[in-house]
């Protein structure tokens, strides 16, 4: 038994954020039933071709779901969302704004009928408010946010490498879900969770919008190092690598110094011996530490870093986290089927004591649309006639083992 055995979600789809949800509550034991555009499909299905000829964000986010295709503007997809919604513990959107309440899937129309559902509302502003009907992209949001304004180099503002707009707010509807069944549980009631991306980065953005407000000042930009801890940060090597370290306290600065170093007299040196006085000058900082590490191979850095008990890591590249060894040491690698074979997949990061993730194939657009439509009481005939009307789409092909 995993958690959320037996609950079905139904989910109109697209992109990262409520993928990233969804596929999280699969991987719990959800049936997720993903509503795919007839023979187009997400469109995060065209994003690239680089596994296998599948795109590298589909592949991560919709393992161990349906795809159902349905042409949500057909007549008859009203009855068909209507028989699944009916059904379903969770129904989840992340269409553009103001598009599920022209489909009739407001929150309060589709409660009004069904009052144990959980509908949760994923969005870049919300619904109300100046911003309402604007559209929203993971880098626009970061940029709203003010990510951006706190994260590249001086001269340079920078997005973050990966979707942490669309990211947190999965993160934040994932929980959001599952804190809506718990109370279900208790109250015999669903409800409503709305979740937005400018108010999930708000959140991350906690520190720098405290900082700056009562500063006066934002953070500085100061690449990859921390903008107000020195030492934090990259350092260059004799091998023309870089290591990361970071300091948390005086204390550690003092070991620093001796066992890294090898200059004791250092700690105490009244120009460094507070870390608000290091940052102030952390170029002189930076200078001294890369010339000593400029005699050694990063190896030998880690290594002293290690003994000497300062974090430290490797500024590994993707294809080097993909091989890291504490990785495949704790065994945290699986494999999923697909439409072009087996794919390596990550276990999700929260390991439950006796509890197995699920680790189901990644579908083929529209795959499980006859199988569902069968469910739901349509006949050969019927589904014929909607594949045929454009309203449907589906897949007969099995993924591959």
């Amino acid at each position: 038994m995993r958690p959320l055995d037996g609950i079905t979600v139904v989910s109109l789809e697209q992109a990262v954020a409520a993928p990233f949800a969804t596929r999280h509550l699969a991987d719990l034991g959800a049936r997720v039933i993903k509503i795919e555009r007839p023979k187009v499909g997400d469109f995060a299905r065209d994003y690239d071709r680089t596994v296998k000829g599948m795109s590298s964000h589909f592949v991560w986010l919709n393992r161990s779901k349906e795809s159902l295709t349905l042409d949500v503007k057909h007549p008859k997809a009203n009855e068909i969302l209507s028989q699944l919604i009916g059904r379903a513990d969770v129904f989840i959107q992340n269409l553009a704004p103001g598009a599920s309440a022209r489909l009739g899937l407001a929150a309060e129309t589709l409660l009004e009928a069904h009052p144990r559902l959980i509908v949760c509302d994923v969005s870049g502003y919300g619904d109300s408010g100046p911003y309402a009907s604007k559209k929203a992209y993971d880098l626009l949001v970061q940029s709203e946010a003010g990510v951006l304004s706190v994260t590249g180099t001086p001269e340079i503002p920078s997005k973050v490498g990966i979707s942490i707009a669309d990211i947190a707010t999965g993160v934040y509807a994932y929980s959001g879900i599952l804190t809506a069944l718990y109370r279900r549980e208790k109250t015999g009631k669903g409800g409503r969770v709305e979740v937005t991306m400018l108010e999930a980065l708000g959140e991350w953005m906690g520190y720098p919008l405290y900082y700056a407000h009562f500063s006066g000042a934002a953070p500085p930009r100061t690449g990859p190092d921390h903008a107000t801890i020195v030492p934090y940060g990259r350092y260059l090597t004799g091998d023309g690598r870089s290591v990361m370290l970071g300091l948390q306290n005086e204390r550690e600065w003092a070991v620093f110094c001796d066992k890294v170093l090898g200059q004791p007299g250092l700690a105490a040196d009244a120009r460094y011996d507070t870390n608000f006085k290091r940052n102030e000058r952390r170029e002189e900082v930076a200078a001294f530490i890369n010339k000593v590490f400029s005699t050694l191979t990063v190896e030998q850095v880690v290594a002293r870093l290690d003994e000497a008990g300062i974090a430290n890591a490797r500024m590994n590249t993707p294809e080097a986290v993909w091989e890291h060894a504490q990785l495949k040491a704790r065994g945290r690698w699986r494999e999923v089927g697909s439409p072009v074979g087996k794919i390596p997949a990550l276990l999700p990061p929260a390991t439950v004591s006796g509890l197995d993730a699920r680790m189901d194939p990644i579908p083929e657009i529209g795959e499980h649309t006859e199988r569902i439509l069968v469910e739901l009481g349509f006949s050969g005939a019927e589904i014929s006639e909607l594949n045929a009307a454009g309203a449907i789409s589906f897949e007969r092909r099995k993924p591959q083992n």
